[in-house]
Parts: C-alpha cells; sequence; structure tokens
C-alpha cells in the first residue's frame, strides 16, 4: 500500500509542471501545507498536499503528514503517549466555485495512517489502512495563493474505528 501511495505521490509531482505549461488561464496544479489534527486521537500533524485539477469540477490530490504533537496520557497509574507517526493518502476531489474566489469541494480516497501508543514500556501500532472521505473551502486571496479548510473522516479497515482530521492550509496554485 505504501509503495502505491508513493508512487501516486511521484506521478503528481511529475505531471504537474507539465500542466502548468499549458496555454490555459486556469492553474492546472495546486500544492498545500498546513496543520492537521486528530479528533479523538488528540494528536496534530504538518500535511502537505499535492494535486492536478484535470477540469473545473475535478481533481487528483495525494497528501502526506508527520506528525508533531503527541498526546500524553494516564492509565490505571501508568503514564503513556500516543505518537502521530505519519500518514499518507490519495483522493479523488469534486470541486463546485462559489463565486469568483471560493470553491467548495468533497473527496474521497485511500490512504494508511500510522499511531504508536507507548505505555508502561511496551509500544503498539494504532491506526492502518483506510477509506477517507470529507468535504471543505478553498478561498483565493489572488489568481495563485489561498487558504483551504476542511474536514475528513478515515473509515479504519478491519475494525469499526473512525478518526475525524480537520486541517487548515496555505494553498499555492500554479
Amino acid at each position: 500500500m505504501r509503495n502505491i501511495l508513493l508512487a501516486a505521490v511521484a506521478v503528481s509531482a511529475i505531471a504537474a509542471p507539465a500542466f502548468a505549461q499549458t496555454v490555459d488561464s486556469e492553474p492546472r496544479g495546486y500544492g498545500s501545507l498546513g496543520y492537521t489534527y486528530l479528533d479523538d486521537a488528540y494528536t496534530g500533524a504538518v500535511t502537505g498536499r499535492l494535486g492536478v485539477n484535470l477540469n473545473r469540477y475535478l481533481a487528483v490530490e495525494t497528501e502526506a503528514s508527520v506528525g508533531v504533537k503527541d498526546k500524553d496520557y494516564s492509565f490505571a497509574g501508568a503514564d503513556g503517549t500516543l505518537k502521530h507517526e505519519w500518514d499518507a493518502a490519495g483522493y479523488v476531489v469534486g470541486k463546485y466555485p462559489v463565486g469568483d474566489r471560493m470553491e467548495v469541494f468533497a473527496r474521497g480516497g485511500y490512504g494508511h495512517t500510522e499511531l504508536k501508543n507507548e505505555i508502561a514500556g511496551q509500544t503498539t501500532d494504532v491506526g492502518g489502512d483506510h477509506w477517507s472521505y470529507g468535504a471543505g473551502a478553498t478561498y483565493n486571496l489572488d489568481g495563485a495563493n489561498g487558504v483551504r479548510a476542511d474536514w475528513t473522516r478515515r473509515d479504519f479497515e478491519g475494525d469499526s474505528n473512525e478518526l475525524d482530521s480537520y486541517s487548515l492550509s496555505y494553498v499555492r496554485r500554479f
């Protein structure tokens, strides 16, 4: 799974500059960098995204995150830490413009989230592969810069666990 996600990121990185060289006045590619908060896990990560607009209403994007905020807790007198190690995912994104500067979007895809739970000297892997879906909005400050806010639900395979995440990002269109 990890190799598929890495290949998707590589293809997007190679394809985006080629799209940016077209004659269209509308930017074809975009990237973003921001902060993602994982609800219920109470952890945070720095998230980078790279996407390609296939047309005005449809895009594909990849994202990768590295954990920067852990959650410390106590359970039965023992201290523990939940660490957000990393995650990566690929999405198909449906977009709809709302005025000249704003667009709303819905996205769905597949990814992997790696969390580690450390308590009483024991480490357990938490997280795993998941189907993801969510929605959000992007406000374009000008022709190239914008701000994006979104919500994504990660529905983990093999169990009934779900994890919501909330992101706020700077967006650069090219």
